[in-house]
């Protein structure tokens, strides 16, 4: 408000519970009560994981599932009705690096970003009849943010000990940028990283042989860590 023409009418705040699907026609209804239009839906909720599989209960995949994967599509499907009626929008959905590859500790995040992946890559070819509803994946590399601690673990009562040092990661402003300058070129897909991260996706997509042979020396080492607390 103090660097910008916004008033305070063009800002609304609501609270909102991606697992709770049976609010979100309600929450959805609110917003076009107060701006009378959505042109733009970023779908930037969820959360990541640190666990091995073996080690990890079904019920973390579930709520894995649950949150990233069904709570996104969900309000997904309202704010779609709304813009096909208009026939115009644009949807966007934070999806990860993790969304086109795999890595260990991260089974279930992963599992939740491909579906995301495949969702969305599917649902813009349902919507070839209306050219102005852009359906934009943006696959963030690592970015600093809170997400860590925050992640599902082994079982749904347990937390993360160590969140690890962020100083590596993206900064979130440029993230955010990045985004921004996606979405306003309707790019379908974005994958914002720095390297190494960037050049991993790179083989993933076009030398996916060598991407598990370094994806399983780098795995190894990951998972040493972990089980020694670092």
């Amino acid at each position: 408000l103090e660097i910008s023409n916004l008033s305070e009418k063009d800002i609304l705040v609501l609270r909102l519970d991606l697992t709770d699907r049976s609010s979100h026609e309600a929450a959805t209804n609110s917003v076009l009560k107060h701006f009378g239009k959505i042109d733009v839906l970023v779908n930037n909720g969820g959360r990541s994981q640190r666990s091995l599989f073996v080690d990890t209960n079904l019920d973390v995949y579930s709520a894995i599932m649950e949150l990233n994967y069904l709570g996104t599509i969900s309000l997904t499907k309202h704010v779609l009705n709304h813009m096909i009626q208009r026939k115009k929008g644009k949807i966007v959905t934070v999806s990860s690096v993790m969304g086109i590859m795999g890595a260990p500790l991260a089974s279930g995040y992963c599992a939740s970003k491909h579906a995301l992946q495949g969702f969305f890559n599917s649902l813009r070819t349902e919507l070839t009849d209306y050219p102005d509803i852009s359906i934009i994946n943006i696959c963030p590399g690592p970015v600093q943010s809170k997400i860590i601690e925050n992640v599902f673990t082994e079982n749904l009562a347990k937390s993360i000990e160590n969140s690890g040092d962020q100083s590596h990661k993206m900064p979130t402003d440029r993230c955010v940028r990045l985004t921004l300058v996606s979405t306003a070129n309707d790019l379908k897909e974005a994958w914002i990283s720095d390297h190494p991260y960037l050049a991993v996706c790179y083989l993933w997509q076009y030398a996916p042989t060598w991407a598990w042979w370094l994806m399983n020396r780098m795995g190894k080492r990951r998972i040493q860590n972990f089980k020694s607390g670092v």
